[in-house]
């Protein structure tokens, strides 16, 4: 595809085959992606109606030797184009000096002055100016098929323009030959005009596959992170084999400095791991025994034996790979002005340039040369290609980018809705919080037990539960080294406690109603009282009925949560919050991360309803959840945001997906949205404007008030830098800083 109206032409040519429900052509990246019934249509359908339009297509191998694949290509591509342009740009600038040098003093010998020796002038014209044409046939071995199929391109323009300049100069020649006034006729040549804008537009092609060229390196970075053998652990020794041959259960060695080759868990050794590329983050991770790491992770300092879970097309990094070539590979809602116009952009370019040649020609009274020029002029100015790119690249290397900061979106469409954010939604437990509850503070009671002790107990006996908070107190007993001991005669009283003995004495561990059930408690005794009001969980513990102590159980605020919520109201967005946790609870973690908006014991399915009510305020909603139980709301809001370390769920639930738990990212997420889509507005306002204002000037409006007419190798020039200043304008979202 040379131009955004070939795209927009094979788009059309796919909707119109039976079976298809959908079909999207991007020019940037050179795919097309369609649902169709494959009842009524298929592969075989498909690829001839692509043939019958003018192109040829082949499956894409999204794996990551295809893309590498398609990259070296593209590489061979742009240094033969890069072979054929030096001598191009050689020949018309010899050609351009001769034809234009007296217009700044150059003396020419006589044989070869057109006012002494016209013919030599003009045959020597001809001869720098065919390598030119011939370098260059790719315009006409394109643009006048695709004309002879009435789906004229950019190739079209340039063939029509260029090749009108070479017929009226090659009309000139012959009479020159026949003798009819060479002299005048030397003076009315456009071999310079032809070889310089085929030349010209063939450097701003060069220029511009180099620039698009570079909107694949962040995905390809993320290919090149995955190394290509790994270091397999067998009964006889080690053996170094291709990661493709590894399956999980294997056990593999990652070395110092070395990448790891698989999704696992580290089985023997230590190390901090360089998560930087997945995540954004760019302190190293400690890893040690039972720590998952994750292929294209680098191994800093210390061996780690890793046991293989997933490997291959399974692992995170590919996933995040697929996830990003497919968001790259869809097109904003932005775009459908562009592809509109696109469509009918080359068919009225020509005719507006053949009606300004005529209207100069007939009513202008101006001569057939002048009237050629302004022709030529409007052909070749036009550029559909800026229109076509603007709003791709800037998706491609938007969401390339994104993805190195551990930010995953889906498609051009989430990013531009993210752009027009009102208000964030999150859930609270294992999105604002941590997602575990920890035992935060021991309350000590009258003739109570020691805190070590009272732990010990306590765990001692939750060891045996299976309940959340349990696992919180085994947990920070053995952070502290206490000694378990063993217990018997172990009951759980469900949603209330539990009873276990211990050398004969009975001990009770529960919530206050347990307390009251076994009489525990008196009815205006509780030391545990004021836990509940800072939103803490109070665990009671008794021993033989008599209170022991009372643990303090919350989950913890994460670090970055009032930043995070700061930030988003920097940037002029509200932020709301949503749980199915107790109205007390649910104001203390509110308060610690600066939401005032709060929805307390509000369930999984009633998330959606909440999403949904803000909308009908005409509020934009985006909702950040863990990708779980949040997949409801996460789907009825304008935006998903799912938070998590895994790809599984978190990829189906939401539209953004942040590669690593850290509520950064989600202020980050909006940033980035809001980025591409000013870059794809400064694209899409260049594109058009260029146009707008680039043919009336090449059409003469501005001669008739007296002023210049646009030189048809200047104009060339100009379309040429157009395409490429759309490139180069999308490659600064590059350089993006959260």
């Amino acid at each position: 595809m040379s131009c955004a109206a070939c795209a927009a032409r094979i788009e059309r040519a796919l909707r119109a085959l039976p079976g298809v429900l959908r079909a999207s052509v991007n020019l940037a990246s050179a795919g097309a992606e369609l649902d169709y019934d494959p009842a009524r249509t298929g592969p075989g359908p498909v690829r001839r109606a692509i043939r019958e339009a003018g192109y040829r297509a082949e499956d894409l191998d999204d794996s990551g030797s295809g893309f590498a694949r398609r990259q070296e290509e593209s590489r061979r591509d742009l240094a033969r184009q890069g072979r054929s342009l030096v001598p191009a740009l050689f020949f018309a600038l010899l050609l351009l000096v001769l034809a234009m040098g007296h217009m700044v003093g150059l003396v020419l010998p006589s044989w070869l002055d057109p006012e002494h020796s016209p013919l030599a002038f003009g045959l020597t014209q001809l001869g720098l100016a065919l390598p030119v044409v011939w370098l260059g046939r790719g315009f006409y071995v394109r643009g006048l098929p695709a004309l002879w199929r009435r789906a004229p391109n950019m190739d079209s323009l340039v063939a029509v323009g260029t090749g009108a300049a070479l017929a009226y100069s090659l009309w000139s020649l012959t009479d020159m030959v026949l003798g009819l006034d060479p002299a005048a006729r030397a003076r009315d040549l456009y071999f310079e005009s032809a070889a310089v804008l085929l030349a010209m537009i063939s450097l701003g092609r060069f220029l511009e596959a180099r620039a698009r060229l570079r909107t694949g390196e962040a995905v390809g970075a993320l290919m090149r992170l995955s190394p290509d053998t790994a270091l397999l652990i067998r009964d006889q020794g080690e053996e170094t084999v291709r990661v493709d041959e590894l399956a999980p259960g294997d056990l593999v060695l990652v070395r110092p400095g070395e990448r790891v080759p698989v999704d696992g868990a580290v089985v023997r050794g230590a190390s901090s791991v360089d998560e930087s590329m997945l995540t954004g983050e760019s302190m190293p991770v400690a890893k040690a025994v039972g720590d998952q790491v994750t292929a294209g992770t680098l191994n800093a300092h210390g061996s780690l034996t890793v046991r293989a879970e997933r490997v291959g097309r399974e692992t995170t990094l590919a996933g995040i790979v697929r996830l990003v070539r497919q968001a790259q590979g869809t097109k904003a809602p932005i775009a459908d002005l562009a592809d509109r116009v696109s469509f009918y952009f080359v068919p009225a370019v020509m005719a507006a340039a053949l009606a300004s040649g005529l209207a100069w020609l007939l009513i202008g009274g101006a001569g057939l040369s002048f009237s050629l020029r302004i022709l030529v002029a409007v052909m070749v100015i036009a550029c559909p290609c800026a229109m076509g790119l603007a709003t791709p690249t800037s998706i491609m290397v938007g969401t390339g980018r994104g993805a190195q900061l551990g930010i995953l979106v889906k498609s051009g469409a989430a990013l531009q809705a993210a752009a027009k954010i009102d208000v964030v939604v999150f859930d609270k437990t294992g999105t604002l919080t941590v997602g575990r509850p920890e035992v935060v503070e021991v309350l000590e009671v009258p003739a109570g037990l020691d805190p070590d002790r009272a732990l010990g107990l306590a765990a001692a006996v939750e060891r045996l539960s299976e309940h959340p908070l349990a696992e919180a107190v085994v947990r920070a007993a053995r952070a502290r080294g206490l000694d378990l001991p063993e217990v018997r005669d172990f009951e759980a009283a469900p949603g209330m406690g539990v009873f276990a003995v211990l050398d004969g004495q009975r001990i009770l561990l529960g919530n206050r109603e347990f307390m009251d059930a076994n009489q525990v408690l008196c009815p205006d005794q509780d030391p545990g009282r004021g836990l509940g009001e800072r939103g803490v969980s109070a665990l009671y513990l008794a021993l033989d009925n008599r209170l022991a102590a009372v643990f303090g159980l919350a989950d913890r605020l994460r670090p970055e949560a009032a930043e995070a919520v700061a930030r988003l109201r920097s940037m002029g967005l509200d932020a709301v919050m949503l749980t199915g946790d107790t109205e007390a609870a649910a104001r203390a973690v509110a308060r610690g991360a600066g939401i005032d908006r709060v929805a307390a014991r509000v369930l999984p399915e009633r998330k959606a309803r909440e999403v949904a009510g803000l909308k009908a305020q005409g509020l934009r909603v985006a909702m950040v959840g863990d990708g779980v139980n949040d997949a409801p709301a996460l789907a009825a809001a304008d935006v998903g945001l799912a938070m998590g370390s895994g790809m599984d769920v978190a990829v189906e639930a939401g539209d953004v997906v942040l590669v690593r738990p850290d509520l950064s990212r989600v202020p980050a997420a909006i940033a980035l949205s809001r980025a591409v889509m000013r870059n794809i507005r400064q694209n899409l306002f260049w594109a058009f404007a260029f146009n707008v204002v680039g043919i009336p000037v090449a059409a003469g409006v501005l001669h008739l008030f007296g002023g210049p007419t646009l030189n048809p190798m200047l104009a060339g020039s100009a379309m040429a830098m157009s395409s490429l200043a759309v490139v180069s304008n999308a490659l600064r979202l590059r350089s993006f800083r959260p």
